[in-house]
């Protein structure tokens, strides 16, 4: 019987204890108090402290200043932490601050107003309206409002208002509104609206604003608005709207205004200049007056313009030629009369 006593009396205690603990924990919401223990700034800590260094529990963070050691929350910050800043360990629903720094566990999410930086692993998705930085690992998603740099893995998607920087995993998609460097995959698509540099790999397509640079693969198309750079590959297209240079592989078409290095395509291979060598399964094209300068070989070779270098295919076409057509049918529009179109082979007389 004293034995059994003992025990009901240390659980009444810790009961106690308890409720006192989770009373000073809800008071500290409603009145912006806390109870601390054993100093003010320092130690075990229950409810809203603005200050404090050690172990916290806290249902709301609101008006925070500095927190630094464990913080455990069980609602997302209000929006008057926006300069709060909150060191060493987070865990909660929806940890976070306005400067969240450390290791951040949410059963939810982790959200910094103006930052995050250290590991932070979210249900749902880690973000911040400013920076993130370091391993960050959401169950949909992690974006930040502006840069975002190191190890980022969301479900659906990794997405960055400014620059995004490093190892890159998106479900469904990865973007960046500015530019982007590191290694990238998308499950569907990834893009950016500046420059895109290292290896990117699209389910679907990648592209980027601005110019491309590296090694680029992408299920169906490759595209960027000025230079694409490096090895490309792509299941149907791959383009640029200023040059295409590098070693370029599409099941159906490659092209550029200016077209440099090695390019292969089922289909076609097209471009104003053809500096190197294409071949396609279809046809090779430059436009009017435009040069090709090297290797083309396709069943039909139509440039509309000059060659500098070899033609094969079945039928030849060119303006004029430094070098020589080799095929069934050769043209070569600015020859003489009776040299226009010879068999087996051409060029300029």
């Amino acid at each position: 019987m004293p034995k059994i006593s003992s025990i009901r009396l240390r659980s009444i205690r810790n009961s106690f204890v308890l409720a006192l603990a989770f009373i000073a924990f809800g008071s500290g919401v409603a009145q912006g108090q806390s109870l601390d223990i054993p100093a003010k700034k320092w130690g075990l800590s229950f409810g809203n402290s603005k200050e404090f260094n050690g172990l916290r529990f806290n249902f709301q963070d609101s008006g925070v200043i500095r927190i630094r050691g464990v913080n455990v929350t069980f609602w997302q910050p209000k929006k008057d932490n926006e300069e709060s800043v909150v060191e060493g360990l987070s865990l909660g629903t929806i940890p976070g601050g306005g400067h969240v720094r450390g290791v951040q566990l949410g059963l939810l999410g982790v959200a910094g107003m103006k930052s995050v930086a250290g590991i932070s692993i979210g249900g749902l998705g880690v973000g911040s309206g400013g920076d993130v930085v370091g391993i960050n690992l959401g169950g949909l998603g992690v974006g930040a409002g502006r840069n975002l740099a190191g190890i980022n893995i969301g479900g659906l998607g990794v997405g960055c208002g400014d620059n995004l920087v490093g190892f890159n995993l998106g479900g469904v998609g990865v973007g960046a509104g500015k530019n982007m460097a590191g290694v990238n995959f998308g499950g569907i698509g990834l893009g950016a609206g500046g420059n895109v540099a290292g290896i990117t790999v699209g389910g679907l397509a990648a592209g980027a604003g601005e110019n491309m640079t590296g090694i680029n693969i992408a299920g169906i198309a490759v595209g960027c608005g000025h230079r694409l750079t490096g090895l490309t590959i792509a299941g149907i297209a791959a383009g640029a709207g200023d040059a295409l240079t590098g070693l370029t592989l599409c099941g159906i078409a490659a092209g550029a205004p200016e077209v440099r290095g090695i390019a292969i395509a089922g289909g076609a291979v097209g471009g104003e200049a053809i500096k190197g060598i294409a071949l396609a399964g279809a046809m090779v094209h430059v436009t009017t007056d435009g040069r090709m300068i090297g290797i083309a070989a396709s069943p039909f070779n139509y440039i509309r313009g000059s060659v500098t270098g070899l033609t094969i295919g079945i039928v030849n076409y060119a303006r004029s030629v430094k070098g020589v057509q080799l095929g069934i049918v050769n043209i070569v529009r600015d020859n003489p009369a009776g040299l226009k179109v010879l068999p087996v082979f051409n060029t300029s007389f």
